[in-house]
């Protein structure tokens, strides 16, 4: 008697049906249902992308009184698959009524659904970083940068200034003073050819002494917000990372509030991707700032909800790195934050993220491993009833 089964990874299993290949082409792109939220559409653009999405396959539910134009604008939710997509945005792109811009941010979110993930490294040449065990004399931050090689970390990330909350601004004396040992054994080893290499700062003249170095990437904590750090990358080909943070790390965490949470953060990135872009700067990175100017409920809404980024066509990247979030949720010392950390950067990663800033790099190497196998996992599920013959 023949029965069903729900397979949780239908790609993998044509493949083991040993299709014909450009079968398999066809097929694998109808494996998989993507859903997405478009809010405000002009009326005659909802019922235009409804129309388009049925003539390919897809679907768009509406509200019940959007076919009488009702409203001058309604939400909706688009269901496809891959296959469906790139007929869908093909269309979409020749419309009116602001459907044009609804294409290129479909294309953006599809872009990076199936990216592999990369782990950073940290490793803070500081007196006063949050967590004890990150803080690193320079002898011991050159055997953890080694160790790190070895553990296969993709981005090492060194930060000489502690941006904790309640911190202070660190000068740039001091921040060179604390780099410089640590820079010459990056040249001295050749490390920048190893591995790419990332400097966590603030300070315009520490992202070019760093770009000097061979670092391949500037991960700003102030978004590139100074017009003195945007003319330090000008002219290199180097990825930046803009992160966003609302006030300053002294006062960041009094009472953070906004608006609109995401419609903030998604105007600030704007802004800052443009200003990027007449740098010529086109290798973007963006990080959403967990712990930084949020409230519990705002470090859940970003990462429960982190897709929603996906729209400007870069990666993202996420920090939660042992952050007191986690001590909010269930009480618990830094040092015991690690399981939390994992729960956190993995569910990062279901929704979108594709670079796993943390302390921890051996672990999350290990749970990143389990986690890729459990999306690849191929034997399917037990059936869920037997077919009527």
């Amino acid at each position: 008697m023949a029965f069903v089964q729900y397979l949780e990874n239908c790609e993998v299993e044509l493949k083991n049906l040993h299709c014909d290949k450009i079968g398999y082409q066809i097929l694998h792109n109808k494996s998989k249902m993507f859903c997405f939220s478009i809010q405000s559409l002009k009326a005659p653009a909802a019922n235009i992308l409804k129309q388009e999405s049925l003539a390919v396959g897809a679907d768009l539910a509406l509200p019940k009184d959007a076919i009488l134009y009702q409203n001058e604008f309604y939400n909706g939710i688009l269901m496809l698959t891959l296959s469906q997509s790139k007929a869908l945005l093909k269309k979409l792109k020749l419309q009116p009524f602001g459907l044009k811009k609804v294409a290129q941010d479909l294309e953006s979110h599809l872009k990076f659904h199936n990216l592999k993930p990369k782990i950073m490294g940290i490793i803070n040449i500081t007196p006063d970083s949050f967590y004890d065990n990150s803080r690193k004399t320079t002898k011991d931050a050159e055997e953890r940068i080694l160790e790190m090689i070895e553990e296969g970390v993709e981005i090492i990330d060194i930060g000489a200034a502690s941006t904790r909350p309640g911190s202070a601004w660190v000068s740039a004396e001091e921040e060179h003073t604390r780099l410089k040992d640590i820079l010459h054994f990056i040249k001295q080893e050749k490390i920048n050819e190893k591995i790419t290499l990332s400097i966590d700062t603030y300070t315009p003249s520490i992202a070019s002494k760093c770009l000097e170095y061979g670092f391949g990437m500037i991960n700003d904590i102030t978004g590139f917000t100074k017009q003195t750090m945007l003319e330090a990358v000008r002219g290199y080909d180097c990825q930046c990372v803009i992160m966003h943070m609302q006030g300053n790390p002294k006062e960041m965490q009094k009472n953070p509030s906004y608006q609109n949470l995401f419609l903030e953060i998604e105007s600030f990135f704007e802004n800052r991707i443009d200003a990027l872009d007449k740098c010529g700067i086109s290798k973007i990175i963006l990080d959403v700032g967990i712990g930084f100017g949020k409230t519990l409920e705002h470090n859940l809404a970003l990462i429960k909800h982190l897709r929603h980024f996906l729209r400007f066509d870069c990666p993202l990247l996420i920090g939660a790195s042992r952050k007191s979030m986690i001590d909010k949720i269930t009480p618990c010392s830094v040092e015991e934050r690690l399981s939390g950390t994992l729960a956190l950067h993995l569910e990062s990663l279901k929704n979108g993220a594709s670079i796993i800033r943390c302390h921890d790099t051996k672990e999350h190497i290990q749970a990143l491993k389990v986690w890729l196998a459990l999306q690849k996992s191929h034997l399917g599920t037990p059936p869920i009833y037997e077919a009527i013959q």
